[in-house]
């Protein structure tokens, strides 16, 4: 199989993704929309700790594969900025096309920092180790539980939105590093 550029491989594995989400949304509903941002954020170092435990032990007693573990904090990312976007009076129970909307629109978003900071990066991610990018997204969960813990009063810090775009990117970068198509 040929080479996949960035841009080819981020929308090949976002529609993976997407697939996945929207089938959870069929059987569950929205049931996310319950879930504050804290409860994302806890949500997601769950996902990363284990993988990072199992990096760490090379043991796996669980049968959930480590890439599903990164779609899931795709996943997740997607869900905690569609909760940061949606406007306030957004139902509960929103229809599958309003979900598909809103998880496009910050997929969307999400496309387009990742490939402004490829740019200015070089792809320098390519030449990473899948641990360390483990460890980027558990760095970033912490600074997210910290500027949550105050409130979001960041004095010069990126926001939880800039947080949550990073680690959906990285989870990205890992299926690609993984192979993942």
């Amino acid at each position: 199989m040929s080479h996949l550029s960035t841009p080819e491989h981020y929308d090949l594995l976002l529609a993976r993704c997407r697939t996945l989400f929207l089938a959870k949304t069929h059987d569950y509903g929205t049931a996310w929309r319950i879930l504050r941002l804290p409860s994302v954020t806890d949500q997601l170092f769950i996902k990363a700790n284990r993988i990072r435990t199992i990096q760490e032990t090379g043991v796996q007693l669980v049968a959930d594969d480590v890439n599903e573990e990164f779609v899931a904090i795709v996943n997740y990312c997607l869900i905690a900025l569609m909760q940061l976007h949606l406007p306030a009076d957004t139902p509960l129970d929103m229809t599958p096309e309003a979900v598909a909307a809103a998880y496009d629109a910050e997929a969307a978003e999400n496309r387009r920092l990742l490939l402004a900071k490829n740019h200015d990066y070089g792809e320098a991610w390519r030449q990473m180790r899948v641990s360390s990018i483990t460890d980027l997204i558990l760095m970033k969960l912490h600074r997210v539980k910290q500027l949550e813990n105050i409130g979001g009063d960041a004095w010069v810090s990126e926001s939880v939105e800039g947080s949550y775009r990073d680690m959906l990117n990285y989870a990205v970068f890992a299926l690609i590093l993984r192979g993942e198509r």
